[in-house]
């Protein structure tokens, strides 16, 4: 059987120390070849064409171009480039700026060496991986967006929402709530802005993916 080719890494870790540790660590890994670590963002940006790596392995906080923008653009150069944070922060806005600028992974400092050729493995296999702290954050943040979801329409703009869903007209809708069709329109046109909805199924699809449905 074919043996997987090496997954070509490329570290960004400003402090040089830890890049050559991490270098030393990782390309001592089978399987893992070290394609180029680097002091800044900037030097990452410009070897990473050449190096054609499969995963890069960051810190955010760099001198110049911060590893967000680092991660912003490398995708853009890249898009399949898979990236993973390695840094010291377990700031929610960080996290989640990491992630939104597409971030695969997040670990934080201190992980052991097991634990960092774990995670690259685990990314290798379609994961994601991320410290046990950053992990629970990630949960909590989704569990508190839910919770402030189950909130954002009223019981008669969810049940109106609901009658939409079925296909029922205004004038049906009116009839079978005892109300105004004015009142019906009124009750829409609340639920299209809470929604941020430009149209019926605009609004359907948005709340389906809240929950609301």
């Amino acid at each position: 059987m074919d043996r997987e080719p090496a997954l070509r890494l490329l570290v960004v870790e400003d402090d040089p120390l830890l890049r050559e540790n991490l270098a030393l660590l990782l390309g001592g890994e089978p399987g893992i070849n070290v394609v180029a670590a680097c002091a800044s963002a900037e030097e990452a940006l410009q070897r990473l064409p050449a190096a054609a790596a499969d995963v890069l392995l960051s810190d955010l906080g760099l001198p110049g171009l911060g590893g967000v923008d680092l991660i912003r653009r490398a995708k853009a150069l890249q898009p399949a480039l898979e990236i993973v944070v390695l840094t010291v922060s377990e700031d929610r806005d960080a996290v989640f700026a990491a992630l939104k600028a597409g971030a695969s992974g997040y670990l934080v400092k201190g992980a052991t060496p097991r634990e960092l050729v774990e995670a690259i493995a685990e990314l290798r296999a379609g994961g994601a991986p991320m410290s046990p702290k950053i992990a629970r954050l990630v949960i909590r943040d989704f569990q508190d967006a839910g919770a402030a979801d189950e909130g954002l329409l009223t019981p008669k703009e969810k049940s109106v929402l609901a009658a939409i869903a079925e296909g029922l007209s205004y004038k049906q809708i009116a009839a079978g709530q005892h109300i105004s069709p004015h009142t019906v329109h009124s009750h829409v046109k609340r639920v299209y802005e809470k929604l941020h909805a430009t149209d019926k199924r605009d609004a359907l699809v948005k709340a389906r993916r809240k929950g609301l449905l």
